[in-house]
């Protein structure tokens, strides 16, 4: 039995309702016994569910299981491969491995659980099974690693433009690349490269967002977070995933383009901190300035006692300073 039955089990299970053991064998055409070895599954991917007697199984929480072809579907640009993994340690690190393989590719891969998502600094990504959007896209730049300044303020104004796709506006971006709503971290992104410093170069884009999380499921976040299905508990999972990725190819088009500098003014506009004061930290050193927006390469502009300083993304975090 492959990760297709698990698959079809799951997608009888979704609904939420119980299930019992017989009629999930009858669906899949396999005995009890290897309805059961199928749901010992559920435990290693840490999906809970009841098993109730009498009643027979269900799961605690109604998903929507993710559908490449139903994502292929509300695509309109040129993407090559989609992979859907039930299960992965990150999506980044799955296409990272595979860059070489697939150079010129557009390779896109979702997962319904990550067990290693990171975030910027090392950070964990919270990544249960079923809830959230974990995207990663491979793209292709042939003009080394300085054709890239500014992509990943990009990838936040794609991930803003595709909310807004679905009807989700006051969506702020954070310099240099998470999404807020209402003052709490929504999405984040992680940009990888491989390839020459100066001529050919691959980049894998991670997008993690929250679409639901529960309490439990966000007792390791160590910040304020925000989640999709409170903003529009009416979102489909996989025209959220399709949105994203849609908007995400989108921009990575006019970025080949153009740049990052024709979306200056938008970013600004967008910034959360926009012309307020913050505490840049790093971990040598905190600077303390206004956010006077972001220049051609999409680095920050701060307004500091000593003139206009230009902030580089690295290892640092920005707080306001109140």
């Amino acid at each position: 039995m492959g990760i297709g039955m698990l698959n079809k089990l799951l997608a009888l299970l979704a609904d939420g309702q119980f299930h019992s053991g017989e009629e999930l064998g009858e669906a899949l055409g396999v005995s009890r016994a290897a309805v059961w070895k199928q749901l010992k599954k559920l435990d290693d991917l840490d999906i809970p569910y009841s098993s109730v007697k009498g009643k027979g199984y269900r799961l605690h929480d109604a998903i929507e299981l993710l559908d490449p072809k139903r994502i292929r579907g509300s695509i309109s640009q040129r993407l090559d491969i989609l992979d859907v993994l039930l299960d992965v340690n990150s999506t980044n690190s799955y296409l990272f491995e595979r860059a070489s393989d697939h150079m010129g590719k557009r390779y896109a891969v979702l997962a319904e659980k990550q067990t290693g998502g990171r975030g910027r600094r090392g950070r964990q990504w919270v990544s249960p099974f079923g809830k959230n959007i974990y995207l990663s896209l491979l793209v292709s730049f042939s003009g080394g690693m300085s054709s890239l300044e500014g992509l990943s303020l990009l990838t936040a104004i794609a991930v803003e433009r595709a909310l807004g796709r679905l009807g989700i506006e006051s969506i702020g971006l954070k310099w240099p690349n998470d999404i807020y709503a209402d003052g709490r971290k929504l999405a984040g992104i992680l940009l990888e490269v491989t390839g020459e410093y100066n001529s050919h170069c691959q980049v894998v884009i991670g997008i993690g967002l929250n679409l639901s999380l529960s309490e439990a499921d966000a007792a390791a976040i160590d910040q304020p977070w925000a989640e999709l299905r409170s903003l529009n508990p009416n979102l489909s999972r996989n025209e959220v995933a399709a949105t994203l990725l849609d908007e995400l190819l989108k921009l990575v088009d006019e970025f080949q383009r153009t740049g990052f500098a024709p979306w200056q003014t938008y970013w600004s506009e967008k910034d959360i901190y926009h012309d307020k004061e913050v505490n840049i930290i790093s971990p040598s050193q905190t600077i303390s300035g206004l956010v006077k927006g972001v220049n051609r390469k999409g680095e920050l502009m701060l307004k500091t006692e000593r003139g206009m300083e230009i902030i580089s993304a690295g290892e640092l975090s920005v707080r306001p300073a109140s």
